[in-house]
């Protein structure tokens, strides 16, 4: 039934169909071989935050120092930092934020400092929405008449 349909809609076209074997079809193979591209970008996604854990050690190290022990914000601002502010976050707002850190992370109120940290951010206020002027109104281009 189904050939019978493509034989119908064919039949309208001056075409030939020809059979290619398996290793002349050099398209088709290439097509259909696994692309290593994939597996690469995994692992570039997988290593990209392998020096935090570190960072939040020396944090945690320098903030029992005497000097900083007023600075109690010193180990979450610099996690907030990195997870707003680093070349793979790309400035998300402070709800995505909140629901990506609150999986490895927690202190009391957290959420409230989130929003301050991202409402501080100058990158972030310079792209809101209201800050761009309007697109202006749609037109349609002309259609061209085909001759």
């Amino acid at each position: 039934m189904r050939q019978r349909r493509w034989i119908e809609l064919l039949s309208d076209y001056d075409c030939e169909i020809g059979y290619h074997p398996g290793k002349g079809n050099v398209v088709a193979d290439a097509l259909s071989q696994k692309d290593g591209e994939l597996f690469r970008v995994r692992s570039l996604v997988m290593t990209v935050h392998t020096n935090l854990p570190e960072k939040i050690l020396e944090a945690q190290t320098e903030e029992m120092k005497g000097e900083n022990v007023k600075e109690e914000n010193l180990g979450r601002d610099m996690v907030m930092h990195e997870s707003h502010k680093s070349k793979y976050s790309i400035h998300p707002g402070s709800d995505k934020m909140y629901q990506d850190l609150k999986k490895f992370y927690w202190w009391p109120n957290m959420k409230a400092d989130i929003a301050t940290f991202v409402s501080k951010c100058l990158t972030c206020a310079k792209v809101k929405v209201e800050h761009q002027n309007p697109s202006g109104l749609l037109q349609q281009p002309e259609i061209p008449e085909w001759k």
